[in-house]
């Protein structure tokens, strides 16, 4: 069988196939991972060695195994520095795609074995293994008195708040979603007692994972589990606290898993209007917006992007924190204005100490929402000069506080959100929007279907809220809160939306993680399955018919704790005070400077040299000083996937 002549491109240890006349030519299987954008190809015969004019390409029969074998050398094209980069740099493996991951030919059997071994090794040795919180156990004998009963795959399509929990998916010694819901499995009887304690005894897989406090009116667990009592959704709800609702049980497939079939995903995220108003000018990032405009000659270009909210803060000043001030003797109110508005390079006043007993500088917290509370026992040492800028100061965060909730944004910024939103749509390099990965990995690359902003907002307790929806194929840790996060600095920065797309590149920027309070996962999507299903005789996966329930749910347990929440702590005006204040340039990518402006950890064939280690080290320093939560990122569950 002589192959067509097609063009095969080897670049970083992978190949990119044009093999579309395959799909006409009998005998042949095409299957294709989109997130590698590679075409696999089996042919009938058991091997198939391309022409001598490519690199020789090995593949095995469907019937044997749907795995790709390939004979590529790095380093053996022209300019192929293979995977690992060029000569004496670190070889990282590869992150797996979906269908590449599910591929793997893993002896399950022989790894729960190897466990077993190990954890039998240590209670020889004396060490006491310690039993994940999750686990139920159970005695030998309650185990052997148990029932054998017919466990069944089935889809667990469930909805929670994210407060007070450690994300999504299990851990050995935290409060999870999963390990509650593992928990009340077993309880309800939905588990057997023999696979109380290991959730992968029973094939659990979660569709999507979230991170710490973020919600899910919509998600899917799939496993084998024992569903012959019809009252088994409500015995599960009884044994699971109110943040966490089973809607319905669905039995699928034998081979059914939530995670690989899941075509795409729909997330919402909530956010006041007032993230959308400028920086103050006395703030770092506020004053270098102007002055870098100045540089650029971009001055009235600035002030057309900017002109709804033109004269917002200087008007606040004038009408609610000048009168504050007024009333304070001139030497505090210096001492006050300095302590909140300290400008870069400029000595502190005398007297300035006062202030710094109960306020902290404004470069490392914003103006607005600065502590102001004192250690336990300080306000009895407090003299009354003292107390009187510890009082002044609170006031003056009171009255911002109250000019942010008392402000509604008008349509044309709405507009430009929306134009900022609309730079993410498509196959794009999110590199930037993640943790862990480069420009060169492939997996950066996700789709985007949508991402659109709610043009009504809705006002709660005064304070007017922002609603934007994002459909995409997958997400990678982190991915959407800095999706919005960056959208939302670009348009408060007066920033043309066209600087999103820049963030494609190879240059690498520090793009914060907007707070995990408003986000959550809305439904994921099967479609490709439900048809399926239906020539099966399975009800299809779909969350519309529990409709009404969730509408209740998401009102009563995501959308008013997302509100009450921020009423309490002021996270989101927090968050951009802290990026505003921060005095460092890897924000600066919103000024008129661009991209070059900011000190960047920069990636091989970027604009830039490549920065220190520490230069790495500053940058999530950075990102850590104006995040909201301290997450630990060194080590992300599922590889960084679907962290939203």
């Amino acid at each position: 069988k002589s192959a067509p002549q097609q063009r095969f491109d080897f670049a970083g240890g992978r190949f990119n196939a044009l093999l579309s006349d395959f799909a006409a030519e009998p005998g042949w299987d095409l299957y294709e991972a989109q997130q590698f954008n590679i075409i696999f190809i089996s042919p009938q015969t058991p091997k198939y060695t391309f022409p001598a004019c490519f690199h020789p390409v090995f593949l095995e029969r469907p019937s044997t195994s749907r795995r790709i074998i390939t004979s590529l050398k790095p380093g053996t094209m022209a300019g192929d520095k293979g995977r690992g980069g060029g000569a004496g740099e670190k070889r990282r493996p590869r992150d797996l795609g979906r269908g590449e991951w599910s591929r793997q030919n893993i002896d399950k059997r022989a790894r729960h074995e190897q466990q077993a071994e190990a954890k039998r090794r240590k209670i020889e040795n004396g060490d006491e293994p310690q039993d994940p919180i999750y686990a139920t156990q159970f005695s030998k004998e309650e185990i052997d008195n148990e029932e054998r009963r017919p466990k069944k795959k089935a889809a667990v399509l469930l909805g929670y708040s994210g407060t007070g929990y450690s994300g999504m998916q299990l851990n050995v010694n935290r409060k999870t979603i999963e390990g509650d819901l593992f928990a009340a499995f077993v309880a309800a009887g939905a588990i057997s007692k023999a696979n109380a304690a290991d959730p992968k005894k029973s094939s659990f897989v979660r569709c999507a994972r979230t991170d710490k406090g973020v919600h899910a009116a919509g998600n899917v667990v799939s496993l084998k589990m024992i569903v012959e009592d019809p009252d088994i959704v409500q015995k599960i709800n009884e044994k699971l606290s109110p943040q966490i609702r089973v809607w319905g049980i669905e039995l699928t497939s034998k081979s059914f898993s939530c995670y690989q079939l899941c075509d795409s995903r729909v997330y919402e995220y909530l956010m006041p209007s007032h993230c959308l108003l400028p920086p103050h000018p006395s703030t770092y990032l506020g004053r270098k917006i102007v002055e870098s405009a100045e540089q650029a000659g971009e001055t009235d270009a600035l002030a057309a992007r900017q002109e709804e909210v033109a004269g917002f803060w200087e008007e606040i000043d004038e009408k609610h924190i000048k009168p504050i001030l007024e009333n304070v003797p001139e030497d505090v109110r210096q001492v006050i204005q300095k302590a909140l508005y300290w400008k870069e390079n400029q000595e502190a006043p005398e007297g300035a100490e006062d202030a710094s007993a109960v306020a902290p500088e404004p470069n490392e917290q914003p103006p607005t929402e600065q502590s102001t509370e004192t250690s336990e026992g300080q306000p009895d040492q407090m003299d009354p000069r003292q107390q009187l800028i510890h009082d002044t100061i609170k006031s003056i965060k009171a009255a911002y506080n109250a000019a942010k909730r008392n402000y509604r944004v008008p349509t044309s910024r709405i507009t430009r959100l929306q134009e900022c939103l609309n730079q993410y749509e498509g196959t794009k390099n999110f590199h930037n929007y993640t943790i862990q990965k480069t420009h060169r990995d492939p997996s950066s690359k996700r789709h985007i279907k949508s991402f659109n902003v709610n043009p009504t907002p809705i006002v709660i307790n005064g304070t007017e809220w922002l609603s934007l929806k994002v459909h995409g194929q997958s997400f990678m840790m982190h991915q959407i809160r800095k999706m919005v996060a960056m959208a939302a600095l670009v348009v408060r920065s007066g920033c043309p939306p066209a600087r999103i797309n820049e963030t494609y590149g190879p240059d690498r920027i520090a793009i914060p993680k907007a707070p995990g309070l408003g986000l959550l996962l809305e439904r994921p999507i099967f479609d490709g399955y439900n048809v399926k299903a239906s020539s099966l005789g399975r009800e299809h996966i779909d969350f519309s018919k529990f409709s009404k329930e969730m509408d209740e749910f998401k009102q009563r347990e995501i959308y008013d704790r997302i509100f009450r929440e921020e009423d309490e702590t002021h996270a989101f005006a927090s968050f951009f005070n802290h990026i505003d204040s921060y005095p460092v340039e890897y924000f600066l990518y919103v000024t008129a400077g661009g991209i070059s402006t900011a000190k960047l950890v920069t990636a091989p064939g970027s604009s830039k040299p490549s920065s220190t280690a520490q230069s790495g080290n500053s940058q999530q320093e950075a990102l850590a000083a104006v995040e909201a939560e301290s997450e630990d990122e060194a080590n992300p569950p599922d590889g960084g996937e679907e962290g939203g």
